[in-house]
């Protein structure tokens, strides 16, 4: 397979990056309805740990079988299915080179207190990913909690290690914990602040959540208005995070978050796209729907980042 010229552009952002690893984010870039075109949609579905089996499946039974995940994504035509070790394992011979998986290595839960820390636990390793055949490690970090730097850290030498061994990392930058407000954590100076932490961080693929024009950070607040950052859509929000991010020489995808409306869905892309925006890993929108809607409903994201809808 012959990567498209946009891919190429793509990849040489990457410098210093192992070959295996550049193998690794071609493989996804490449895949899927979407391959070549340097969009992309990626199935995430570690929500079972992180909010329990009903709240994540009872809405759709079928979703409780891990290899209805690997099936959706391949129907769809996605770039890449990402999930915690049991999940990938559940399926991995099966389903072996028909789609990229990413290997979600940290977990949270939520049966922890609320003192506990916003913390998440490694809950798997590179080899794990080395022998199921995954083109990256997953790994979570909380930018303002008190274990944050403890995360960093772990990340670090996962990185280091999943670079040496040609697998690529994808940061999930989800801001929460003591340093920050519930409406901080979507708040736009706080995203952009997400998204340039995963980039210095290493991260060859960043996952972070829309925002919304709030300004949580007071020295911050006052740049955005002295210089005019625009941030009063979505698609200027997005462009800014994006810029954040190595002024867009990083990967960059945005999280679904909860279930909500199909049209928020398809606007929601179609900001991402018009933002600069690499695309969607959007998992509870989809598989807690009925498989036939779920699927139309990704044909459609498809059709967005072509820019035909």
């Amino acid at each position: 397979m012959r990567a498209t010229r946009i891919v190429q552009k793509i990849l040489a952002n990457y410098e210093a990056t192992p070959p295996g690893v550049k193998a690794n984010l071609c493989r996804m870039l490449m895949q899927g309805k979407l391959g070549g075109s340097g969009k992309m949609i990626i199935l995430p579905v570690d929500q079972g740990l992180e909010h329990g089996p009903a709240r994540s499946f009872a809405a759709n039974p079928a979703a409780y079988d891990p290899l209805y995940h690997f099936q959706l994504a391949i129907d769809a035509g996605l770039n890449a299915y990402a999930a915690p070790l049991g999940m990938i394992e559940a399926g991995a011979d099966t389903y072996a080179g028909q789609i990229p998986p990413i290997l979600k290595v940290n977990s949270a839960n939520s049966l922890m207190s609320d003192t506990a820390g916003k913390n998440q636990a490694i809950t798997a390793s590179v080899d794990d990913a080395l022998r199921l055949g995954c083109a990256a490690i997953g790994f979570t970090i909380y930018p303002g909690s008190d274990c944050a730097l403890d995360m960093y850290e772990e990340i670090r030498a996962m990185r280091e290690e999943a670079a040496a061994k040609g697998i690529a990392t994808v940061i999930w930058s989800y801001p929460r914990g003591e340093a920050v407000t519930k409406e901080g954590e979507t708040g736009i100076d706080v995203a952009a602040y997400a998204a340039q932490i995963a980039a210095l961080l290493g991260a060859h693929v960043i996952k972070i959540k829309l925002s919304t024009d709030h300004l949580m950070l007071p020295e911050a607040k006052k740049v955005y208005e002295e210089q005019h950052i625009d941030i009063a859509t979505q698609a200027a929000r997005v462009r800014h995070c994006v810029q954040s991010a190595f002024d867009g020489r990083r990967i960059m995808v945005f999280s679904g978050g909860a279930r909500k409306g199909a049209d928020s869905v398809f606007d929601d892309a179609r900001a991402i796209r018009d933002g600069g925006g690499n695309g969607s890993i959007i998992g509870r929108n989809t598989f807690q729907r009925p498989r036939d809607e779920a699927l139309e409903m990704l044909a459609k994201l498809v059709e967005i980042y072509r820019g035909k809808a």
